[in-house]
């Protein structure tokens, strides 16, 4: 048997556990070397206008349904004219055979206008503007389920550039509410849930100042170690680059200090911690490769009621928020989930460590491109 070699976390191929979603990633530090002759995209610098007339969420502009947008001045929100769900009542159809099942679903689907400047991105907006946004978040994920009986989940995101098929490059992101808790937040809140659960004690842990958490717990490791992981702190979040990222340069924000089941529950100090912290990340991200970087960034946080309205079911979920960008090497090179990936797990070459200190040398002010 050949004699075992002290691990190198930057050299030795190993496997990292996410304790969110109960799955593993494969790391691959070495292949960091390799040459690439694979598919190049063009980079992102987008000149646009401050306002274009052929754009329909630009203010004052016809919609493709033919409604107009008001001139409006901050954030708007208004209901989705091509809604992937929409509000129905229909019978459950029979089904055919144990392995085909139909669940019919209701919703409705919304978007959130973040800025009336078609040339604005986060990283470009001031941050009362990202607090207006939040602010929007907030209102959509209370009145909802007012209008909306049905709704059990509010999912909050935006897909940023064409590179995470983005049609319409006006600042914007989307607010989709579902009769269902849909499988990633499912398996959030499940995995959250089991942690308080095999954690849980008469009394809480000494090494503890609250109950156990999973993300709390966790935020208060990379707090407490040599930070290598952290980008972005601010009074009330931190943004880690977490330890089972899968793609290059994804992030991770949650709250520092306390429990914040969802939005709803962000008093009016963090939700200026929390725009703040957003616009410092989506800085950063624009800074490493002087591009408008493109990411999917999504909310994950408390359903607005659980099965059979027992609000105790989640009761230990965690707001957190996913920046997954797909840029791997530079601007024009991007992270494809392929082969191994698809048929086996996910898989990366940079570490989450590597991955963290390009974002942390980069200037969380503004978009040096955009200068």
């Amino acid at each position: 048997m050949a004699t075992a070699t002290a691990f190198n976390p930057t050299e030795s191929p190993h496997r990292r556990y996410n304790p969110l979603s109960d799955s593993w990633v494969l790391v691959s530090p070495h292949r960091t070397k390799r040459p690439w002759q694979g598919q190049v995209e063009a980079a992102s610098k987008p000149e646009l206008p401050a306002y274009d007339s052929q754009c329909y969420l630009c203010p004052g502009n016809m919609r493709s349904n033919g409604a107009s947008n008001p001139q409006y001045t901050s954030t708007h929100h208004f209901v989705n004219d091509f809604s992937a769900v929409y509000p129905q009542a229909v019978d459950s159809p029979r089904d055919p055979h144990p392995l085909i099942k139909t669940a019919p679903i209701s919703g409705k689907c919304y978007v959130v206008c973040f800025h009336p400047d078609h040339n604005r991105t986060i990283a470009q907006m001031d941050t009362a503007d990202v607090l207006s946004v939040v602010d929007a978040w907030c209102h959509l994920y209370s009145s909802i389920p007012r209008d909306e009986p049905s709704v059990k989940y509010i999912q909050i995101f935006e897909n940023k550039g064409s590179a995470m098929g983005c049609s319409n490059p006006h600042p914007h992101g989307q607010v989709w509410s579902v009769s269902y808790i849909p499988e990633e937040p499912a398996k959030a809140l499940a995995m959250q849930a089991r942690y308080a659960r095999e954690n849980s004690s008469t009394s809480t842990p000494s090494h503890l100042t609250h109950a156990p958490n999973l993300l709390l717990d966790y935020a208060h490791f990379e707090l407490g170690g040599k930070r290598e992981r952290v980008v972005a702190l601010n009074e009330d979040f931190v943004a880690v680059v977490p330890y089972w990222a899968v793609w290059p340069f994804e992030t991770l924000v949650m709250p520092a200090k306390k429990h914040i089941p969802s939005v709803a529950h962000l008093t009016w100090l963090e939700k200026q911690s929390l725009a703040g912290i957003l616009r410092e990340v989506a800085c950063r991200y624009d800074n490493i490769f002087d591009c408008s970087f493109p990411y999917s960034m999504g909310l994950v946080q408390q359903p607005v009621r659980a099965e059979g309205d027992d609000t105790q079911a989640f009761a230990h979920a965690q707001l957190h928020i996913h920046f997954y960008p797909p840029l791997l090497r530079s601007a024009t090179v991007r992270k494809f989930l392929v082969g191994f990936e698809l048929l086996g797990e996910p898989q990366r070459d940079l570490t989450a460590e590597g991955a963290a200190k390009r974002i942390q040398d980069s200037d969380p002010t503004f978009p040096r491109w955009a200068q």
